[in-house]
């Protein structure tokens, strides 16, 4: 059912924890399932992520998907991380069950919920960054299984 890079990521997850003083934190949940994601980014002056840290509550598929995002994004600039996918992730992690895509939209959320929330601190508008949904249960459509 799952592929080895996400038990690897469930059993094993990259970058778990928090940063003190992080530059953006931003917090997404599914009411539908209980899953909670909160996503701690540190970047420097020149807009580069030079740490992300994470803590998800939920299920295997929520923390493989949030470990793996947080790879994704470590070491990439603001717009480079924008362009970080729920698609990306699902592909960096060899797929995920039909059931389980809504976590890796907890992930793509998470990271922009994390640059809204660096913007706002520094007074900036992040090209292409809308306000994300808190809840995206708001947003999902009915998955076939």
């Amino acid at each position: 059912m799952y592929s080895e890079k996400v038990m690897d990521h469930f059993q094993n997850p990259r970058n778990v924890g928090e940063i003190e003083g992080a530059s953006g934190v931003g917090t997404v949940g599914n009411a539908k399932c209980g899953d909670i994601m909160r996503m701690y980014l540190d970047i420097d002056e020149n807009g580069i992520i030079h740490d992300c840290k994470f803590k998800t509550f939920g299920c295997g598929a929520a923390v493989a998907t949030s470990s793996m995002a947080t790879e994704l994004v470590k070491g990439k600039t603001i717009q480079e991380a924008l362009q970080v996918t729920n698609k990306a992730v699902m592909e960096a992690l060899d797929g995920l069950p039909p059931v389980k895509v809504h976590c890796s939209l907890l992930a793509e959320e998470a990271i922009h919920a994390a640059l809204w929330d660096y913007a706002e601190k520094h007074g900036i508008k992040i090209e292409g960054l809308d306000k994300p949904k808190s809840d995206i249960s708001e947003e999902e459509v009915e998955e076939e299984y």
